[in-house]
Order: C-alpha cells, then structure tokens, then sequence
C-alpha cells in the first residue's frame, strides 16, 4: 500500500519530465511565434524518425509529451522555411528556445562574400568543384520555390550536379537542383537563413588537355578565386594571380569578370581504354569535395582572408577592364 501511494505521488513528477517544452520566438518581429510546427525526431541507424509534433500557442509555447532516450532533433516549420535544433542524450529538454524568421522570396541582406572554383582535369574530363558563401545579416530567411542561390552549369554537364548546402550551425545535407528559363544556369532548392549558409556544388565535363574552358559568374559576388591543385597550371583573361596555398601547394587566382576562359596543362591526355596516372591525384591534395572535410577550399578560404592582404596591397589599383564592383 505505502509503495503503491509512494508510485502515485511521483508519477505526475515523471510526466513533466519526459516532455520537451519549449518557446518559438520571431526573431524578426522580435516576439514569441504562434502557430508554428514543433516535431520530434529520433536520430537513428535508420536515419530521422518524426516521433510526434506539436504546435506552438499564442504564447508560442510548445509541449511534445516523448520521454527522451538518445540523440534526438526537433524540427520547426514555420513560413516554409525547415529550423533544427539538436537535442543529445543527457541534453536539457525543458525550456527550449527555438528561432525562426520571417520569409521572403527576394534576396533581402543576402548575398555572395566568397565564391572558389577548383577544377580538377584528367584525361578525358574535367571535374569543377564550387564552394558559395553566402551572408545573410538581415533579420528575413531567403526562400523561394523557383531556387536561391544560382550558377552556370555548362552543356556538357549534362543538367547534372551534386549539390551539398548547409544552414547556419547545421551540416552538409543534398538539396534539389532546379532548372530556370534561362539555358545552363540552374539553381537551388535551399533557404538561405540569417547566418552563414554553405553551397558546395560538383559537376564534370568531357574535356581534352590544353583546350580552354569557359564559364561564367551568375551571382553578385564580392570575391571570386579560380584554384588550380598542385601540378595544374591556369592561364586566362581578367586573373590575378594570388600565389600559392603553403600546404596543398594549390595556385589561387582572383577573377575580376563575371566571365573566364581559362586554359590548363600538366595532365595528359590517356590513351583510350587506359587510366591516366601521369602528375599529382587530386585524392591525394584533398578529399572529394563532396566530403566534410574540403581541405583545399576550407584552407584557402582561411588563407585568403588572413594571409592575401599584402598581394592584394601589391596589385595595381586600377581595376582590369569588365570589373565587377
């Protein structure tokens, strides 16, 4: 009897602890946030498992009554725009402060501040990593169904890419990639939230070695570097060559036109049939960019802000003709 009355008096005590609770606040209006969708998700070998969801009050309260056990996600949905907030074992789960904003189709304070092309010629084609960084200081998340962040895929790719976009605090993930009116500038199907978010872009194309190739910038960017691997020279119109990345030995130019064509030597071309194994493998430089890691471009990125204001000092002031501002 004494433990039956004893299991009684804890059991609302157990209730209260096993739900997730929770404010969703506004951050561009400034107040809490009703009506937006709060769910539950298991992360697991089998990927995310939505557990149960809620909708948050005119308080913009939540509560999802789950016991938690193991690494969890909760998942906001508000204004068709997706928020995650990470829940690890042992984390706190009352009181959760959860942000979203307000979203609009136009670009609003979004915008390019570094854009790296790295190619990556064999003998029979030529694989085109690209890392955007876009900066967003506004207080409005960037969403919009025809696509966001846009770039010229050429013909040869064949309308095909494989994109990896990450939020602000979040990991690589795939997004969609989407046709526009316009022939081979393609774009994607990712917000672009308040933050840092990350577009890494990869693609190929048949190419021969020593023929040029040509491309062209669709976004407003305040930076755009070509890099060359280790035993891969680039010659072109409208570059300024940066020098070379100390560890990967990477050659970085700086475009100064919303077009390039650019030339490339030191790969030759293998006989058919057989796999060219001449000059430095670009596994051997840096992982895939489709990897986490993306040593060239994380480690450029690093250096071009630090490291490349005494070239940049050096270089004429006149800017080349067909500069972008």
């Amino acid at each position: 009897m004494i433990r039956a009355a004893v299991a009684q008096a804890l059991l609302p005590v157990f209730v209260i602890q096993a739900a997730v609770t929770g404010t969703v606040i506004n951050k561009t209006t400034g107040k809490p946030q009703a009506g937006a969708t709060v769910g539950l998700n298991k992360l697991g070998q089998n990927g995310i498992e939505l557990i149960d969801q809620a909708k948050s009050d005119a308080q913009g309260n939540f509560t999802i009554n789950q016991e938690i056990r193991g690494p969890h996600l909760l998942r906001t949905a508000f204004d068709g725009v997706t928020y995650n907030h990470m829940l690890p074992p042992g984390s706190q789960t009352n009181g959760i402060k959860i942000d979203v904003y307000n979203a609009s189709k136009d670009p609003g304070s979004a915008k390019v501040t570094k854009h790296m092309l790295l190619f990556e010629p064999t003998g029979t084609e030529l694989v085109v990593n690209e890392t955007l960084l876009y900066s967003n200081d506004g207080k409005t998340a960037w969403n919009n169904d025809l696509g966001t962040m846009r770039f010229f895929l050429p013909a040869g790719a064949k309308g095909k890419a494989q994109i990896n976009a990450t939020a602000p605090g979040g990991m690589p993930i795939p997004a969609a990639l989407v046709k526009t009116a316009k022939p081979e500038i393609f774009s994607v199907d990712f917000p672009v939230k308040p933050g840092e978010t990350r577009f890494d872009i990869t693609y190929s194309v048949p190419y021969s070695a020593g023929e040029p190739y040509e491309g062209r910038i669709v976004t407003k960017d305040e930076n755009t570097y070509l890099i060359a691997p280790n035993g891969i020279t680039l010659a072109g119109e409208n570059l300024r060559d940066l020098g070379t990345e100390p560890r990967t030995q990477a050659r970085i130019f700086a475009l100064d036109a919303e077009t390039y064509k650019v030339t490339m030597a030191g790969v030759e071309a293998a006989p058919p049939g057989e796999s060219n194994d001449s000059g430095p493998k670009i596994e051997q430089i840096m992982p895939r960019v489709n990897s986490q890691t993306k040593l060239i471009l994380a480690i450029a990125l690093g250096i071009l802000a630090l490291g490349f204001a005494l070239l940049y000092r050096a270089a004429p002031s006149a800017a080349p003709k067909g500069s972008r501002k």
